[in-house]
């Protein structure tokens, strides 16, 4: 039953899913996107596309060398990504104070739930020394 009990919580992890907004949603999938190795080969592809094109196009070459309006696709790429990378940046280290916070809780039960088997533990050794004086009292007492 515990175990079952257990799956129907919510870890931290989910909570703080759950509460995230749609732009905070967006800002987290967009940097997880712009960090990964997909994104910088298809750039790549696409930028050396765009630059055989317009090196080796004899009728239409719309960003001729020294690729201006490229340069200006960089330039708004990165004018926007730094700060959706920074807001998920700053939502990461939410969540690892999080699951600070929730490891620290987690410790905090074990340490009292440890301290009270220890005093049980405790309690039950004296309760057998007790009972094993008794016995060796009563044994004196009937060879006497």
């Amino acid at each position: 039953m515990e175990d079952n009990m257990w799956h129907k919580t919510k870890s931290w992890h989910q909570h703080h899913k759950d509460s995230l907004n749609f732009g905070q949603r967006l800002a987290d999938s967009v940097a997880n996107g712009m960090g990964s190795w997909r994104f910088i080969i298809w750039q790549t592809v696409i930028v050396a596309i765009w630059m055989i094109l317009n090196v080796i196009g004899i009728v239409y070459q719309w960003d001729k060398y020294p690729f201006i309006l490229l340069n200006l696709v960089f330039s708004t790429q990165a004018a926007y990504a730094a700060p959706i990378i920074m807001m998920a940046q700053n939502r990461q280290n939410e969540r690892d104070r999080a699951q600070a916070d929730a490891d620290f809780k987690t410790n905090c039960e074990a340490k009292v739930e440890i301290e009270d088997l220890q005093k049980r533990l405790a309690a039950i050794e004296v309760d057998k020394l007790d009972k094993i004086i008794a016995m060796i009292e009563e044994m004196k007492t009937q060879k006497a």
